[in-house]
Formats: structure tokens, sequence, C-alpha cells
């Protein structure tokens, strides 16, 4: 995978954070000529997913390093399982320990996370998107995590997707005036509004809007959306989706159901890097 220039600077940032001046602890103790190998080790069941980015970290440090993921991303692995490893100076290897980990960690908690609400909503049609509530700067590694885990990117930013949501709707004065205005835009682009209720979601049906997000609206609401639209604009199910209620919104027959916690709350999967000799 190419990775992104904005990714390796950011990833660059990172190492600066976490050595700044220098690693005090290694210079003071490892010897300059030392050389090891270490192996990423899972502490837990969870999918995979950074080792490209995680592997850039080294490859930044030293040029030399030479790294190898044994997974391929998107695997599920157990407890136990050695996932890849890193050969090269030792000191090297403990200055990138700790901000590899952090990204190989924080990707795999977003894929694990986003896998077990696909598995949830398997067989209902539905598909599981992320959002734009990422990590600032981690954006680009956070949706590749989503998709690693088998879900599907939203848009990217405000840049690549129209989306009218409720607060362009009282700047402009109403659902209609607001479709009006990005209909008559330059672009090709579909056009997504953000009703909360069935009569905001008629009139966006009137006006012509190609995408209809569902915020925070009932199940019951919800089926009536989807009996209203008849399968002739897509509708996406938003708000305070978990795994408890994933399901059953899934089986009102929406097409997309858009969870921010994908990206805001996943737990980062437990995993070490160990030096062997």
């Amino acid at each position: 995978m190419q990775i992104p220039s904005a990714v390796i600077e950011m990833i660059k940032n990172a190492i600066e954070e976490d050595i700044g001046f220098g690693d005090v602890t290694s210079a003071l103790i490892i010897p300059e000529e030392s050389e090891s190998r270490a192996l990423y080790v899972a502490k837990e069941d969870f999918v995979v997913a950074g080792f490209p980015f995680a592997l850039e970290v080294f490859k930044i440090l030293d040029q030399d390093t030479v790294s190898e993921a044994f997974v391929p991303e998107g695997a599920k692995v157990s407890k136990g399982d050695i996932l890849g490893e890193v050969s090269g100076k030792t000191r090297v290897l403990l200055a990138g320990e700790r901000v590899s980990l952090n990204i190989l960690q924080r990707l795999s908690g977003i894929a694990t996370l986003t896998s077990h609400f696909v598995d949830a909503v398997a067989g209902s049609g539905a598909k599981i998107v992320d959002t734009r509530k990422t990590t600032p700067c981690l954006r680009f590694m956070e949706k590749y995590a989503v998709r690693t885990g088998g879900g599907i990117n939203h848009r990217f930013g405000l840049f690549d997707g129209i989306l009218i949501k409720d607060n362009h709707i009282e700047a402009v004065g109403s659902i209609a005036k607001a479709i009006t205005a990005a209909k008559a835009g330059p672009h090709l682009a579909k056009i997504e509004i953000e009703v909360e209720n069935l009569g905001d979601l008629r009139e966006a049906v009137e006006a012509g809007a190609d995408v209809i997000m569902l915020d925070n609206m009932s199940v019951s609401d919800m089926k009536e959306a989807v009996s209203i639209v008849q399968k002739r604009i897509l509708l996406e199910a938003s708000g305070n989706v978990s795994m408890k209620n994933v399901r059953e919104i899934a089986e009102t027959g929406v097409d997309l159901i858009s969870i921010g916690a994908l990206t805001h709350s996943a737990t980062a999967a437990d995993i070490s890097l160990k030096i062997v000799l």
C-alpha cells in the first residue's frame, strides 16, 4: 500500500513527540552496535489492522531495519499468536516500539469493533459505515481500519461529499431551500440530507434528495421511512447505534448504518513487541 505523504509526516511527528532529543534510557544502557529481533505478539483475540503504518515507524528511524507482518490485514488472530517481526539496531527497536504499537493497537481496535458490527447485521442488507468523528490527523488510518474490519467509508471530509445537516437547514431556513441550493451548484455529487422526523423526510423526498440520513429516529419511524421511500432513495440510520440495537435497526430495511463509535470509542487491541535474542 502506498502511504500518503501527509500520513508519513504524521508518523514522523509522532516519533518526534515520543523521542524528542533522544531515548536517554537506551543511550545509557544499550551499546550502539547492539542488534536485536523483536516479535509482535497478540495478547488477546482481535482483528489485525495497521501493519503498513506500524512498520513504517522503523523504516523512518533506520532504513536498514528489516520488518515483516506474518498475518494479512483483516485477519482474526488469537491470544498468543505471533503477528510479525522487526530486526535491526536494538536502540532503533526500542525507540520505535511505543509509536509502532500505538498505531497497531489503535487501528486493530477499530477494525475489531467494526467487524463486530458487520457480523451483527450480516444477511440484513444493511452496510456499516463510519463518520468524521475521528482522531485529529489520524483520519486516513482510522478509516482504513474501518475498511479492514469490513465496514464502508462515508465521506472522508467536508470536501468530498454533500451532507446537509441540521445547522445548514437552520441557517438556510428549510430543507427544501437547502436541497434546491445544493442542486444548483456545479457538481455531480449525490446530495444527502439529515432529517429528524417523518415530516422532514417527506419534505426531503419531495425536494429531490439522493440520500436521507435518519437522525436519532425510533425504530418504528425508521420502518415507516423505509415504507415511504420504497427504495427510491438511500436511507442512512444514525445516532445512538450500539451492539444492542444495531440488528433491530438493520432489519427496518435501511441501507446504511453510520456509527461514530467505530472510530471515537474503539478500545485498543492488546499487543506487545518483545525483543528476542
